[in-house]
């Protein structure tokens, strides 16, 4: 369960807070003003996250390093290509 705070509260409370997400694997949204500004997720769950982004990263440059040839049209009409025939194939189905 997602638990909101707000900053002051997480200031005050934040051995207690910290417990939660340790032994509980709770997670906190630290809001400010009424706005998330952060959160407290237990240490698994950041690994998790932070293999996420550098994943993510990689197929970014992976793909700029893929398509760099090309014109942003060629691309656009590539890629529309690409989900018509996924869409076809998902209709077989």
């Amino acid at each position: 369960m997602i638990r909101e705070a707000p900053a002051m509260t997480v200031r005050q409370n934040l051995g207690e807070l910290l417990n939660e997400v340790q032994y509980r694997h709770g997670k906190v949204l630290i809001t400010k003003a009424g706005k998330p500004v952060a959160a407290l997720v237990d240490v698994a769950m950041f690994e998790r996250l932070r293999k996420l982004d550098e994943e993510f990263d990689r197929m970014r440059a992976e793909l700029a390093r893929a398509f760099s040839g090309m014109t942003e049209k060629e691309v656009e009409a590539l890629v529309g290509e690409a989900v018509k025939a996924g869409r076809r194939q998902r209709k077989k189905k």
